[in-house]
């Protein structure tokens, strides 16, 4: 089977299996006590590895903030591949590579627990092949994210996983915090789309749904080079601030020096990897021609200001990159660099 035939198998099987399910007369209450139980079971697991990772970064003091990973392995909301879903333990291995320190740019040491942890992955496939649909699939990764932040000093940055996961994160920090947040949004597409091919949960939707809950106050989208009229239609009914790689050298000083934040809870920075261009991130499952610079993404990172209380980065697509794993190193280095710009 292809690369992106495995993908499409797995997001796939869970359906596939409560339809064999339903057809063999099993009573649906079994079958929802069942999912309970697998529920249940993975939130309990992401709750002690948080409690632990906790515990550790208050008994070592000193800081306000810390980060910790939190892998969502999810690509079938994918419109096109469906390889995100492999992600994060590629990212991870990129983060440790032997071909590199631990060091971040700004010298903070990320082998100091007080700068990064990791409370591991929700278990997408295994809650997906129970049945579970996407509804309770996006409780469950709301409630994932919110138990990390219960661990005061933890702040969440989550490894996707496609752009679909950008939705229920947001969701669960501005709940969490008690209110909206503001969110700046790297990427070549806006992800603004009602409902892509009739999916309210698409890939390509996640950011409806966010300005749709009121989970976000200010939504400024950087790297946009493949946008159609609903995107744009889409971005002045909410009011986005889209600014589009056509006009990036007018537009590179004010990127360059964003001040977010005040008067809400905080920052939240998605970056979709394929905000770059592609001779920098081969890896990913649509590729457009003319984005960002790394440098140019680690410039507007670095010099935003503002409170980070929480971060994703997906859509790197494992199944495309290079043979030397060179977009897993490229997804790797920006979240090492935004756990760095999070820990405190």
């Amino acid at each position: 089977m292809s690369g992106s035939g495995i993908g499409i198998g797995i997001g796939r099987k869970g359906l596939h299996y409560l339809h064999k399910l339903k057809a063999a007369n099993i009573p649906s209450d079994l079958i929802e006590r069942g999912q309970n139980r697998v529920i249940d079971a993975s939130l309990t697991l992401i709750r002690e590895r948080a409690k632990l990772k906790g515990q550790l970064v208050r008994a070592l003091g000193g800081v306000v903030a810390a980060t910790s990973l939190l892998g969502v392995p999810l690509g079938h909301n994918s419109s096109f591949l469906q390889g995100p879903a492999f992600a994060p333990p590629r990212i991870r291995e990129a983060i440790w590579c032997g071909s590199t320190n631990s060091t971040t740019e700004e010298g903070k040491q990320l082998e100091d627990p007080r700068v990064l942890t990791d409370v591991g992955d929700v278990p997408v496939q295994e809650i997906r092949d129970c049945g579970v649909d996407d509804d309770r699939l996006m409780n469950v990764i709301s409630d994932s994210v919110k138990l990390v932040m219960e661990e005061d000093p933890l702040r969440p940055l989550v490894l996707g996983g496609d752009h679909s996961i950008s939705f229920p994160v947001v969701r669960a920090v501005s709940e969490k915090l008690g209110g909206p947040v503001d969110i700046l949004h790297l990427d070549a597409h806006p992800d603004i789309y009602d409902a892509f091919e009739g999916n309210k949960y698409s890939h390509a939707s996640s950011f409806a749904r966010i300005m749709e809950g009121g989970y976000a106050r200010r939504l400024l989208q950087v790297g946009i080079r493949s946008i159609t009229t609903e995107g744009r239609e889409q971005g002045k009914r909410f009011g986005v601030e889209q600014y589009e790689m056509r006009t990036f050298s007018r537009d590179r000083h004010f990127l360059e020096n964003l001040k977010l934040g005040e008067g809400v809870k905080g920052v939240y920075i998605s970056v979709d990897v394929d905000c770059l261009d592609p001779a920098f991130a081969p890896g990913v499952s649509h590729i457009e021609p003319g984005g960002l610079s790394f440098r140019d993404a680690l410039d507007i990172l670095h010099n935003l200001q503002g409170n980070l209380v929480a971060a994703d980065v997906v859509e790197f697509n494992p199944q495309r990159d290079t043979v030397d794993g060179m977009t897993a190193m490229v997804a790797a280095k920006l979240v090492r660099e935004l756990a760095a710009k999070m820990s405190k």
